[in-house]
Order: C-alpha cells, then sequence, then structure tokens
C-alpha cells in the first residue's frame, strides 16, 4: 500500500508486483499519468494495471487499451467484480511496446436510463456507500439526513425512487412514509419506497409493507441485493 504517485515508483525500484491498483485520482498526477510511467518501469517484467476510479471519465477506456491496462473498475470495489478483475489481469500478456493492445474492459455503466433516486439516510458512511452503488449503475441520487428532510425534498424535487432508513432523528421512516402515502392520495401518484433497516426479522419486514413501503433491505447493504430489489421495483 503507497499513498501517492512517488511512493508507487519508488516501491516499484525495489520489488516487483504481479498486479499494480492504481487510483485514477492518485495524488500528485493522475492515474494515467502515472500507469505510464509504471509501464516504463515495469516493462518486461509481466506486471499488469489495474485501474480504479470513482466516476466515470470520458475516453478513459480508450486510454486504458492505448496503455496496456488490463481492467478498469468503479468504486466502491465489489469482491464479486474486483477477483475476477484481478484474475483476468494475471492472463492478460504484457504488451509489446510495438503493438497495439485490446483487452477485456469492467463496462462503464450508461448514464442515460439512470432513476432519480431520494436516499433518507443519517448514517453517513451508510448514506456515502448507497449514493456510490447507486451512482456506479448510472443513477441520480439526492441524499438526507432526516424524515422531515425526506419531505421537503419530495416537495421541491421529483424523483423516481425512495431508499427510507427504518430509523431517523425527527421524524423516523414509518412517519415519512406514512406521511408521503397521505400526501399521494391528494394527487393519485405513488413513489416506490424501499426500507432500509438493521433488523432482519420476518415481523419486521411484514411492519415495512404494512406501513406502504414496497420492498426491504438489510444492513449493512449488499450491492446485489439492492441492485436486484430496484429493478424488481
Amino acid at each position: 500500500m503507497v499513498d501517492s504517485a512517488t511512493e508507487a515508483l519508488a516501491a516499484l525500484r525495489h520489488n516487483s508486483f504481479h498486479v499494480l491498483l492504481i487510483d485514477a485520482h492518485v495524488p500528485e498526477v493522475d492515474g494515467f499519468t502515472l500507469a505510464a510511467q509504471l509501464k516504463q518501469q515495469t516493462r518486461g517484467t509481466g506486471s499488469s494495471i489495474m485501474m480504479l476510479t470513482a466516476a466515470e471519465q470520458r475516453g478513459a477506456a480508450a486510454r486504458c487499451q492505448e496503455l496496456g491496462i488490463a481492467a478498469y473498475l468503479m468504486k466502491p470495489i465489489i469482491p464479486a467484480e474486483l477477483w475476477p478483475a484481478v484474475r483476468q489481469a494475471l492472463t492478460v500478456p504484457a504488451p509489446a511496446p510495438s503493438l497495439a493492445v485490446t483487452v477485456p474492459l469492467s463496462p462503464v455503466p450508461e448514464r442515460g436510463d439512470g432513476l432519480h433516486i431520494l436516499v433518507a439516510e443519517d448514517n453517513a458512511v451508510n448514506q456515502w456507500l448507497v449514493t456510490r452503488l447507486l451512482e456506479k449503475r448510472g443513477h441520480m441520487v439526492t441524499t438526507v439526513n432526516t424524515g422531515k428532510e425526506a419531505l421537503c425534498a419530495l416537495a421541491q424535487k421529483q424523483c423516481d425512487l425512495v431508499l427510507m432508513d427504518v430509523q431517523m432523528p425527527e421524524m423516523d421512516g414509518f412517519e415519512a412514509t406514512a406521511a408521503i402515502r397521505t400526501q399521494e392520495q391528494g394527487t393519485g401518484g405513488r413513489i416506490p419506497i424501499i426500507a432500509l433497516t438493521a433488523h432482519a426479522m420476518k415481523e419486521d419486514r411484514e411492519k415495512c409493507l404494512a406501513a406502504g413501503m414496497d420492498g426491504y433491505l438489510t444492513k449493512p447493504i449488499k450491492p446485489d441485493e439492492l441492485y436486484t430489489a430496484i429493478d424488481r421495483i
């Protein structure tokens, strides 16, 4: 583990590595510039480079192919995606300097079909994780910390879906959902609401559905379960 481009280059002067995982936003230089420098320093050693990024970058896939980067992964990194990418990187031959190399890259989500999703969650870590997972699928996210803030956000902006923590200050998820459903009686609309809860008992799920929620996810949030719940609704 190193924290900067300078440390990465220094580490390679004293060690050899099978795989190099580079953050596209590494301090000092951008990840692609660092990748080019690392390719020069590891030429002929068989090292493979993987690029990690928190956001889609225009032309990133083309630059990865130009530099012979074996995989391009969006953060937060999901184990189910990381391990296949590492295996892929270990099987991609090191490119000859004069050859144009085409390697399979992890798909970058299309932004055109994304949903506008409101995330009501008072825990900053959970809020960050859910936001990154949703953005990774091309969704647009608004975050709030309380049930009252969720109602205000919905009054100001149209959303396609709400992820609602059931335990929040000022107004919990059950109260906020009840208020949303009451307001909808006058409009005739209905926004899907998925509950987020730390409890996994059958009665907790039934309580969420009885409160007017359309889905139910237990924390810590698992990416596959989150995506499946959204697709189902």
